[in-house]
């Protein structure tokens, strides 16, 4: 196969079943270097019109839970209590500042992640007497 940019679905479709044919290819042979020019093509291709949005706070926090293998207790060190754990990760409780440094010190998740705020900060209707100013962050 041609190796080409990928422009449309029907290139990166292609592209893919490119790179499930050669991905056994060995190291060193012309194969395996075109296996690693489609999967940086695909990268790019996949960064522009598939876009993975970051982790919410929870989502980073459960990702890194179930990568350690720890259960909710195993949280109560960290974030204070069994009733914190359980509100945090229920989204009925947001992070303090010392919840998300302890988060970020003892299970390595990034400040910037446990910072974001929810994607539905706005008003899901907007309405004469909403001041959508006040709602930015």
């Amino acid at each position: 196969m041609q190796i080409r940019a990928i422009k449309t679905e029907a290139d990166y479709d292609a592209a893919l079943a490119r790179v499930e044919a050669i991905f056994d290819s060995e190291p060193g042979t012309d194969e395996f270097d075109e296996l690693e020019v489609w999967v940086t093509l695909i990268g790019v291709y996949e960064d522009r019109h598939h876009p993975v949005p970051p982790p919410t706070p929870i989502e980073a926090i459960e990702f890194m839970m179930d990568q350690r293998g720890l259960k909710q207790k195993d949280l109560i060190p960290i974030l204070g209590s069994k009733s914190k754990v359980s509100e945090v990760l229920s989204g009925n409780r947001q992070l303090t500042l010392s919840m998300i440094r302890a988060l970020n010190e003892k299970l390595g998740i990034p400040a910037e992640t446990l910072l974001r705020k929810p994607a539905n900060f706005l008003p899901t209707q907007m309405d004469s007497t909403v001041d959508v100013r006040s709602a930015i962050p």
